[in-house]
């Protein structure tokens, strides 16, 4: 990977996390506010204003995860077991993700939501959980590449003692 390509990859995540940081701050207080207008029991606002902070939360977290290895990748040093630190709280990101998002279904399910939100909801968990999924089939790919390599490190310097 180039540092042109890392370094869009910073901006984009910087612009992510800024974007999140006002959802967090600014619309999710707005959208509580605008529920109470609405009429929403309070339990709901809470609730909806809570998982809606906490999965932009999880959102966060994978992004931080993803600058980390941004920083491996630079170094050169990706292909360590140091990556696997954030690719392991990156699935639990995903997987808490796709969790609160479960939560919102079963909770917006019972009000006057129209069934087919709910529906999109339930979608979007699923689509979550196969993301988790597949950061979990690479990082069986991340464990490969760090055994081929600490192989061919014990190869090469048994080599080097031969010669």
């Amino acid at each position: 990977m180039g540092k042109g390509s890392i370094a869009v990859l910073r901006v984009l995540s910087v612009l992510l996390l800024g974007g999140s940081l006002y959802l967090q701050g600014v619309l999710a207080p707005l959208l509580g506010v605008d529920m109470a207008e609405a009429g929403a029991p309070g339990w709901l606002r809470t609730a909806v204003v809570t998982i809606l902070v906490l999965g932009v939360l999880c959102g966060q977290v994978v992004v931080v995860c993803v600058w980390q290895l941004l920083t491996l990748v630079r170094r050169g040093t990706v292909f360590t077991s140091a990556a696997f630190r954030y690719v392991h709280v990156i699935i639990v990101a995903l997987a808490v993700a796709a969790g609160l998002l479960l939560a919102l279904g079963a909770v917006l399910a019972p009000t006057e939501v129209a069934p087919g939100i709910v529906l999109v909801i339930g979608g979007l968990a699923a689509s979550v959980a196969a993301v988790a999924m597949l950061v979990w089939v690479m990082r069986a790919l991340l464990a490969q590449a760090v055994s081929t390599r600490t192989e061919a490190e014990h190869l090469r310097s048994e080599l080097d003692e031969v010669i």
